[in-house]
Order: structure tokens, then C-alpha cells, then sequence
């Protein structure tokens, strides 16, 4: 940018460490910064022999947010800023990246690589005994931590009785899932989110009066069969288990199943049922979340 070139050069000349220099810049980028107040940055960074990014918090420029926002863009960790890109704020994993539920995400994100997707496998049923256990915000930000690690990431809700994915994440497209598999649409309806990188979201679309059905129909299995052929890491979102079997068409396509139940409210008993249910198809059941948020 033409505004910035004194600020470039200043830059250049004072010699500081590269990720000095690329914090300034990002920060002038992000508009966090304006070309006067990194010139004043600098000057105390030289006097001081501090970094740039301290300089400018002693100057009371920026504070300790804008750093944060700032390294996530220079390691290419994005993140979005409350409010921003209108989604809900349940996507705790693009809002609040340094939060405990996202830190917990990001294990649960390594042992499902180490357990499941390291052999091979592309999709992954994330499944739920009852409404309420927090299946969909599981899933959700599940995909988000799987696409800030730079894999191509597709989430897609199939739950066709109560779905959420779309409010999640504002989709404007209103077809989905129920359209391709009764042959209305085709892999145009999928949306790429620009707000998030290697990320991709197809919703439920239409709901239809006969989920199950649909769910089980061959259409499902192509249609798993193509995206696997598109993308690193699919998480499918599903209805419950306690009022139907639709969880169980789509876990028997992705093979692996996650496990979710919420902590103090989800009984023995209904863990039971859901994985007699999974087994029943023959399903692996990956791993099992205690939700808590």
C-alpha cells in the first residue's frame, strides 16, 4: 500500500528481528495502526531496544487483543473478532481461540487425528443420545479447529429433523443435504465460508417429512463417496438418538462415530442405548465427549 512506504522504509532501516517487522505491518494492515502512530512506535522501539509490539502497547496504540490478532494472521491461525462475519456466537472456536472449550477442542482434535482420521478415514458421524447434549456445537467447532490446522475442512448437517448448522454459520444458501439426495441440487449448494479459511459447510436444506428415508438411500452413500474424494476431514452432524435412526444411516457411511453426552444430565442408561445403537450397524465409536459448556 502506497500510505505505508515510509513506514516500509523506516522499517528497513532500523533492522529489527523479521517478525518485528511483519507485526507492524500487520497491524497497519488490520487497522490497528495508522502510519503516523507506527512512525512513533518505531522511534520508541529504537530508543528502548524493545519490540515493536511492546512499543506500541506502551504507547497505548493497541492492546493485548490486537497482539493476539495479529500473530494468529502472521502464523496463519485466523480467528474472527466478536461480532464480526455475523455468525453465532456458539462458534467459540473462531471467537474465542485462546478459551478453555477451544483448548479442549484442540486435544480432542489431536486424538481424533492419532485414533482415527491418521488411518485413513475422511468422515466422521458426530452423534448425540438426546437433544440437548450439545451435538451441533460439537460439530461445529470441530470443524473449525480441523480447518485452522490448514485441512480442508467440510461440515455438514445432517440432522433433517431440527438442524442448526445453517444459523450457525448465516448461510445464505437455502438448499442442502435433503436437496442432493432427492436430486434437486448437486455439490454447488455447498458454501465456502471466506471467513474461514479451508473451510466449507453444506445444510440440511429442506426439511422433509420422511428424514430417515432420505438418510438411507444410496444417494447418501455417492454422495459421501464424492466429497471424500474433495476434502482432508468431513464431520457430519446428526439428530439424536433417543426419538429416531437417522443417526445410524449416516454413521454407518462415515464408519466412525463421536460420542456425545453432556456432563450432569446425560444418564448411564442412554449411553447404553446409543452405542447398542451404533454397534447395531456396525459402527466404530472413535472416542466419547463429557460436554460441559
Amino acid at each position: 500500500m502506497d500510505m505505508t512506504h515510509g513506514v516500509t522504509a523506516a522499517v528497513s532501516s532500523l533492522k529489527p528481528e523479521k517478525n518485528d517487522a511483519n507485526i507492524g505491518k500487520v497491524l497497519l494492515d488490520l487497522g490497528k495502526l495508522t502510519p503516523d502512530e507506527a512512525e512513533r512506535v518505531l522511534r520508541l522501539q529504537k530508543q528502548e531496544n524493545i519490540r515493536f509490539g511492546e512499543a506500541a502497547l506502551r504507547l497505548g496504540f493497541i492492546n493485548e487483543s490486537d497482539i493476539r490478532q495479529a500473530l494468529s494472521v502472521q502464523f496463519e491461525y485466523p480467528y474472527l473478532q466478536p461480532n464480526e462475519g455475523g455468525f453465532s456466537p456458539d462458534l467459540v472456536a473462531a471467537y474465542q481461540p485462546f478459551s478453555k472449550q477451544v483448548e479442549a477442542l484442540r486435544a480432542l482434535r489431536t486424538q481424533l487425528i492419532l485414533r482415527w482420521f491418521s488411518e485413513g478415514n475422511k468422515a466422521l458421524a458426530v452423534v448425540a443420545a438426546k437433544s440437548g447434549d450439545g451435538c451441533s456445537y460439537i460439530a461445529a467447532n470441530l470443524a473449525i479447529v480441523f480447518s485452522q490446522l490448514g485441512e480442508k475442512t467440510l461440515l455438514i448437517d445432517g440432522n433433517l429433523r431440527d438442524p442448526v448448522q445453517h444459523r450457525n454459520f448465516n448461510l445464505s444458501e437455502q438448499r442442502g443435504l435433503s436437496d442432493i439426495l432427492i436430486g434437486r441440487s448437486d455439490l454447488e449448494v455447498i458454501t465456502h465460508l471466506g471467513a474461514f479459511e479451508n473451510l466449507s459447510v453444506l445444510g440440511a436444506g429442506t426439511i422433509p417429512p420422511n428424514p430417515q428415508e432420505l438418510l438411507a438411500r444410496p444417494a447418501f452413500t455417492d454422495l459421501m463417496n464424492k466429497v471424500m474424494g474433495d476434502y482432508d476431514v468431513i464431520i457430519v452432524d446428526t439428530s439424536s438418538t433417543e426419538h429416531s435412526s437417522d443417526a445410524q444411516s449416516v454413521a454407518s457411511r462415515c464408519r466412525g462415530t463421536l460420542a456425545i453426552s453432556r456432563v450432569n444430565e446425560t444418564r448411564m442408561h442412554e449411553l447404553t442405548s446409543l452405542k447398542e445403537h451404533l454397534s447395531g450397524v456396525g459402527v466404530r465409536i472413535v472416542g466419547a465427549v463429557a460436554n460441559q459448556f
